[in-house]
Formats: C-alpha cells, sequence, structure tokens
C-alpha cells in the first residue's frame, strides 16, 4: 500500500469517524473512487486505534472519572457518580457485543438473505453489507432521522444526569452502526438528541460510549497482527498515528462547532451523498 493510499484513509478516517456522516461507509467507498485496492480490516482496525487515543486523549478528564467509577465498582475509592456513568457506559456496550457476536456466528444470515435478499457468502454477513447502494440508502435515511432528532429535540439533558433507560437506548442505537453508511456517532447522536440531551452532550456521550466499542474490534484482531508481515505492520502504524492526529483536530473542531450551530449541515451532506451514490451506481 502506497503512502499516499494511507494518508488518503488515515484523513478520511479521521475526519468521518467523529462527523456523523458514516467512517465506515467512507472507508469503502475509498475504493470505489480512487481505484485503490480494498484496505483490508487490519487497517480498518489501526485507523479505529488511532481514532480511539484521539478521543482519550481529548476527553482525558472525563476518561479519567469513568476509571474511578470502574475502580470504585470494585469496592476501589468512592466515586458515586462516575461509578454510575461508568456503569450506563457498560450497559450502552452490550447492546453492540450481542449483534456484532450474532453477525460474526452467522445468526442473522437466514434471515437477511430471507427479507433483503443479499447473498450471505463464505466471507461472511458483514463482507454481504459492504455495496454501495446499502450504504447509499443508510446514508440518506439516518440523515433525515439525525435532523428530525436535532430539529424537534429538547436540550435539558446533560451527560451527567443519564439514566441507566437513556443509557441502554443509545447504546442499542449504537449496535446499528455495525451497518456500513450508518455511523456510529450519528446514530447514537441522534438518539441522545430524540432523548433531551443537548448537541454537545450528545457528542460527549457518542465518543465516550465508542471507546468500549473500538477497543474492543482492536483485541479482537490481535490474533491477526501476532502473524502479519512486518511490511503490514508498519504501514497499520503509520495509518494509525495519521489517523490520530486527524481525528484529534476533527474532534476539536466539532465539539466547538456544536456549540454554535446546528446538524444541519451534516444531515445535508449525507443526503447529497446519499442521492448520488443511488445515481451513480
Amino acid at each position: 500500500m502506497t503512502f499516499i493510499q494511507m494518508l488518503i484513509i488515515a484523513v478520511v478516517q479521521g475526519i468521518t469517524e467523529f462527523l456523523p456522516i458514516s467512517s465506515s461507509g467512507h472507508l469503502i467507498l475509498i475504493s470505489v473512487f480512487t481505484g485503490f485496492e480494498d484496505q483490508g480490516p487490519m487497517i480498518d482496525i489501526a485507523v479505529h486505534v488511532g481514532s480511539l487515543l484521539a478521543i482519550i486523549a481529548y476527553f482525558f478528564k472525563d476518561v479519567m472519572g469513568l476509571a474511578r467509577g470502574g475502580f470504585a465498582s470494585v469496592g476501589i475509592g468512592t466515586a458515586p457518580a462516575e461509578r454510575r456513568l461508568f456503569w450506563w457506559i457498560v450497559l450502552g456496550t452490550i447492546p453492540a457485543v450481542i449483534f456484532g457476536f450474532a453477525i460474526k456466528l452467522g445468526f442473522l444470515d437466514a434471515f437477511v438473505e430471507s427479507v433483503f435478499g443479499l447473498q450471505v457468502g463464505t466471507e461472511g454477513l458483514m463482507d454481504a453489507l459492504r455495496i454501495t447502494d446499502l450504504i447509499a440508502v443508510n446514508l440518506i435515511v439516518y440523515g433525515i432521522l439525525l435532523g428530525l432528532a436535532d430539529h424537534f429535540g429538547k436540550e435539558d439533558k446533560t451527560f451527567e444526569q443519564m439514566t441507566w433507560r437513556d443509557g441502554l437506548i443509545v447504546g442499542a442505537a449504537q449496535a446499528l452502526a455495525l451497518i456500513p453508511g450508518t455511523s456510529r456517532s450519528g446514530v447514537t447522536m441522534t438518539a441522545a438528541r430524540f432523548l433531551g440531551y443537548g448537541r454537545f452532550e450528545a457528542a460527549r456521550f457518542s465518543f465516550l460510549l465508542s471507546i468500549p466499542a473500538v477497543a474492543g474490534a482492536g483485541v479482537l484482531i490481535i490474533p491477526d497482527l501476532l502473524e502479519a508481515e512486518s511490511a503490514l505492520l508498519i504501514e497499520a502504524l503509520i495509518t494509525g498515528v495519521m489517523t490520530f492526529v486527524a481525528a484529534f483536530a476533527t474532534m476539536a473542531f466539532l465539539m466547538n462547532f456544536l456549540k454554535r450551530a446546528s446538524m444541519m449541515v451534516f444531515v445535508l451532506y449525507r443526503v447529497a451523498m446519499g442521492c448520488v451514490l443511488l445515481y451513480f451506481f
């Protein structure tokens, strides 16, 4: 893989992971528009780990608070507020874990084949879902839902006021992001806005909720990393570092942007991009 391809992948991931416009969809479409070969799952995980480190760096204070909550949950220290939020993050992660294992173990293959007419081959359901027209439809549908949530959603809740019910609902929404074109940040922000959280608070919880999900994806690929060639490991490392830089800058921009503007620009982008993809493909 050339340096230009690694740079494009890193910049696209760093920007789209935190903007509610679908990072996985854009990563898949890189090969469609540039002619590059698909970068493969290891590079996908590398860029997500770079994004994860950017989240930890940007929200370091919140991450340390959640760590205190985790320790308090096992009797080390007392931090009731942080402990509650820690468990809401854990609770919100469970739906994505269940959905992810259901996909990986093939439990949903027959359902998808009979209802949606997709042929699930030997590569599994996730490979079958990496098709351009599905990405386009998801960009449009979930973009419209984001617009509705942002327009009609109240802004009377803060991150610290979250309940177990809200954490579970946002977590269930996150599980949908396993389908390309949905956008993990977009669908979780949509759920949080419908629940009455402000834009800044919705983005804050969305990013913190992504930490265990992305970390888990990184752990699953460790066996592949141990067997990978040194050249591929170097490519993954370089791409991950560049992703970290792009992701941190994008996150800083988005969090400041959401303090003074709506999400409508992202809604319009998603709908426009989805329509273009449907027209050409």
